[in-house]
């Protein structure tokens, strides 16, 4: 945002504060059409110039120099009217971190919610899926979900968080379940460094299509990003996905076994590019056991049980491409060390590979009704890629599929997306043309459409 813009933001919010008061900067002029909200501010003591005595109203204004602009109006609070102390409360809280660094707590806004911010989403969503057969048919499911996001300041550098969250299906039951699944503190000892522990999200590849932030990770994880480089770590649990597949057939066959409570560590680094681009990669590799209990599906004996049967890498991508085009997709290889012999067959999967690339047309922006976007992405997996069962693209039906048939599937996926409304947001996907290896039935295609809310 341009410096001047700021100020008659600024000057808006304090109007009837003050009177006209008289020039004080050489490079502002009676002419200017900002001149009023420069020179009432400046008599108002809240902005101020250079030491040569200039203000330069085109250079872009910082998060910091804004923050004390917020500081400098707090100190008037007492003589602005209702409307205006909401907004500066807003500013103030969006300013939090910009303004403990200037040693100003923002102790009105502290009494009036208790140090705590509220913030959340809502989605209502139908969907066309898929079932046992790979038919969609009578599986159609319609619920909806709202998500509260709480965070609360324990002091300059430390807050803690949590989300609340409700799904309600609206087709085949008359009940809900309301669960916290995120509750971590966060250490921010600059504004480059963020310490997590406790359960929260970690993003991995790209697209989400392998595991995305919406995922519940249990542990703790570092991370450092100057803007032109990051880096991070974690160790803990990966909670969502692992899923169990059955090999065989009906009277003798083996799967590999739940391990949902596996310990891991990962690691991932990412480039940022001249703001175009962003390239990423990462690696992650389980401390114990992980998918790894062969056994006999029948009698449920245990044949085989592997040690760090999977180690998982990855890397992605997403590029402007110019012209409201982007460019993104993802490579994830999973190694398997551990194998089974069962009846003389050895069943193990050759280092299957995850991989998906897409190009997307403009962009929603919820506080720009009217805007959309508009891709399309093709995703192929070989049997036991899909090792998480996590995914951003509502890619899960087809891929699910895949796996719980130890099937390689590749497929297309259209996506589409408007801001209908200010903080409202009408997204639709089909997946269609799935194609799944050897004597395994092809999927149908699957659709769905969702009416997503910000607040």
């Amino acid at each position: 945002m341009k410096k001047i813009l700021a100020i008659a933001a600024a000057a808006a919010l304090t109007a009837g504060v003050s009177a006209f008061a008289a020039n004080p900067f050489s490079d502002v002029s009676t002419d200017d059409w900002a001149y009023q909200a420069v020179s009432d501010l400046s008599d108002q003591g809240v902005v101020e110039g250079y030491p040569d005595g200039t203000f330069k109203g085109e250079r872009n204004i910082t998060r910091y120099e804004l923050a004390q602009i917020i500081a400098r109006l707090m100190a008037k609070e007492d003589q602005l009217n209702a409307e205006q102390r909401a907004t500066l409360d807003k500013l103030a809280g969006e300013y939090a971190d910009e303004l403990a660094n200037l040693g100003v707590r923002v102790s009105n806004l502290e009494k009036k919610v208790g140090n705590i911010y509220w913030s959340g989403d809502a989605r209502m969503q139908y969907q066309h899926n898929l079932n046992d057969e790979g038919k969609a048919k009578d599986n159609d499911t319609w619920n909806g979900r709202m998500r509260i996001n709480v965070k609360g300041q324990v002091n300059d550098q430390v807050t803690v968080n949590g989300r609340f969250v409700n799904e309600m299906d609206f087709k085949d039951s008359d009940s809900s379940d309301t669960t916290m699944d995120r509750i971590y503190s966060q250490w921010t000892p600059n504004d480059k460094t963020t310490v997590n522990i406790g359960r929260f999200g970690v993003a991995l590849d790209q697209t989400g299509t392998f595991w995305d932030e919406d995922g519940i990770f249990d542990g703790v994880n570092a991370a450092w990003d100057n803007g032109k480089i990051g880096v991070e770590a974690g160790y803990g649990r990966f909670k969502d996905g692992y899923k169990t597949v059955t090999v065989g057939d009906e009277d003798y066959g083996f799967a590999w076994k739940d391990q949902a409570s596996t310990e891991a560590w990962y690691a991932k680094l990412t480039g940022h590019i001249a703001d175009r681009a962003d390239v990423s990669a990462f690696y992650m590799e389980p401390t114990h056991n992980f998918n790894s209990e062969a056994y006999d599906v029948l009698k449920g004996a245990k044949l085989y049980t592997g040690d760090k049967n999977a180690k998982v890498w990855g890397i992605g991508t997403t590029v402007d491409l110019g012209g409201n085009f982007t460019l993104d997709g993802d490579y994830v290889k999973t190694q398997w060390s551990g194998k089974a012999d069962i009846g003389g067959n050895t069943y193990k999967a050759d280092d299957p590979a995850l991989w998906t690339a897409g190009l997307t047309y403009g962009a929603v922006d919820t506080d720009k009704p009217g805007t959309w976007q508009l891709g399309v992405h093709y995703v192929k997996a070989d049997a036991g890629s899909y090792l998480l069962g996590n995914s951003a693209l509502d890619l899960t039906d087809q891929l699910e599929y895949g796996w719980d048939n130890w099937s390689d599937v590749h497929f297309w996926v259209a996506r589409a997306g408007v801001a209908l409304q200010k903080n409202v947001e009408l997204d639709a996907y089909y997946n269609f043309a799935a194609k799944a290896s050897g004597s395994t039935e092809d999927p149908d295609d699957t659709w769905g459409v969702e009416l997503n809310y910000a607040f």
